[in-house]
């Protein structure tokens, strides 16, 4: 290994022995000494991490330093006036996190304005202590479910352990679980559709900051001019856009498809992970970094950095802990299991009628050499349980099926068939043959394929028309 790799992955396990912020983190923000000092104080005694400002201006800068989980926001200050800080912090009505604003002369009008601006509660001076803590805890619980909810929606059905009763599955559970133990950062590599979101998952849940953010972006799905910004947020304007680093701070960052990074945005966060900090765009407040970052590829990334493609030093700092996914085909043994457990996840979350698959069904499916692994079988299965008559899923059904499978491929272009040209024309071909066939297969349901393909539905609609495609008749030419 060469001396630069060693002093990268010293790096890297210097930083990662760093600890998690594991409790909220709230900002008080109130002009009177007693009432700031008392909040942070009781504050801390439930377990809280507070920070404390005395006016508006001091208030922007601890906003713009870290993101606050929760902020306790007084109203009246002799600088800036808390509806101002709200109007600065509000996008459209939605705040990046809960709010709560306090006051001891308030009008119904003024709390009408917080509310508008995406306030989460109201709450006036004396202040009850016993109902501001309620408050706090709800806010806190409602913004966790806010985001969860979101999350559930992306993840489609990938937020369960790694399925499987065999010999390597439960090798590969108890080595997530101990690699949970620690702080350590992870790269994940496996073929595609092995299921490396639900182990990215499983891992975070086994963690002692379960209960902190998992935020998780496709890299695949971000063109050179976003990622920086998605990644590191801005301070455009006067205004603080948290990026993802922002937000997942205290807990995990799952970067998929790390190898489609863009060399300058590798640059950017090889610094930022060796200096435990980095710079949003645009902005110079240093913002300190704990988070634990799993990366996951289904490409060889030590041949990329030979190539050119990916920074040696990035690499090496994300290797700290590998976990390779294992392929469908390296155990066979589970696919029975696999078949009932998604058969009852379409059964029960999506109301499709219950079929199970004869043994000779199973036994052929056994011996499939699964090309797209679990995410082939899975929607295998949603098909079949859609297409299927009676209350068994038969051999005859199931031949049928594969065959439709081998000969779509065939249809759109086998993979081997986009070797031949330039990488980026090859990414377009099959991201527009991709989202073809996700579109014929729901309806031309942009939020159906936005959930499937794991991107947020704003960038699948640009994507769309970048790459010439009417949701609606998804193969015809524009």
């Amino acid at each position: 290994m060469p001396a630069n790799a060693d002093n990268a992955t010293h790096s890297s396990l210097e930083q990662t022995n760093t600890k998690l912020h594991h409790t909220p983190y709230i900002l008080v923000v109130d002009d009177e000494p007693d009432i700031r000092n008392l909040l942070q104080e009781i504050l801390e005694d439930e377990g809280y991490e507070v920070a404390i400002a005395e006016n508006g201006e001091t208030a922007r800068h601890l906003h713009r330093q870290r993101r606050p989980d929760l902020i306790l926001l007084d109203i009246w200050m002799p600088d800036v006036d808390g509806i101002t800080l709200l109007k600065e912090w509000s996008e459209e009505g939605v705040l990046p996190m809960p709010v709560i604003m306090m006051s001891g002369h308030g009008t119904v009008e003024t709390a009408v304005e917080a509310t508008r601006l995406g306030a989460y509660d109201f709450i006036e001076k004396p202040l009850s202590l016993a109902k501001l803590l309620l408050t706090v805890e709800h806010a806190l619980e409602a913004d966790k479910l806010h985001r969860e909810n979101q999350g559930l929606r992306r993840h489609n059905y990938t937020d369960h352990e790694p399925i499987g009763k065999s010999t390597l599955m439960q090798r590969l559970r108890e080595q997530i679980k101990r690699i949970a133990e620690h702080e350590s950062w992870v790269l994940i590599q496996g073929e595609p559709g092995t299921g490396m979101k639900t182990i990215a998952h499983y891992l975070h849940g086994c963690s002692t900051h379960h209960d902190r953010p998992f935020i998780d972006v496709n890299i695949a799905a971000l063109d050179e001019a976003s990622a920086s910004n998605t990644l590191f947020g801005n301070e455009s304007n006067n205004k603080v856009q948290y990026g993802l680093l922002d937000q997942a701070n205290g807990g995990t960052l799952f970067l998929q498809d790390i190898a489609e990074l863009d060399l300058a945005s590798q640059g950017k966060l090889a610094s930022a992970l060796k200096n435990k900090s980095f710079n949003r765009l645009d902005g110079d407040t240093a913002v300190p970094l704990y988070l634990r970052i799993i990366a996951a590829t289904h490409q060889d990334l030590q041949k990329r950095v030979e190539q050119g493609l990916f920074r040696q030093d990035l690499f090496y700092i994300l290797n700290v802990m590998p976990i390779s996914a294992p392929a469908l085909r390296e155990h066979r043994e589970d696919i029975p299991e696999l078949l009932n457990y998604y058969t009852s996840i379409y059964v029960d979350q999506e109301k499709l009628p219950y079929r199970k698959f004869s043994m000779a069904a199973q036994n052929k499916l056994r011996n499939h050499d699964w090309p797209g692994n679990i995410r082939e079988l899975m929607n295998l299965v949603q098909r079949l349980l859609i297409t299927s008559a009676g209350n068994e899923i038969n051999l005859e059904e199931v031949d049928n099926a594969i065959g439709d499978q081998t000969e779509l491929s065939s249809s759109t272009g086998s993979p081997s068939g986009h070797f031949n040209m330039p990488l980026r024309e090859a990414r377009d071909q099959f991201e527009k043959e991709y989202f073809q066939h996700q579109l014929q297969e729901n309806n031309g349901s942009v939020g159906k394929v936005a959930q499937i393909a794991g991107i947020e539905r704003t960038h699948l609609y640009r994507k769309l028309r970048t790459l010439g495609i009417d949701p609606k008749n998804p193969f015809k030419d524009k």
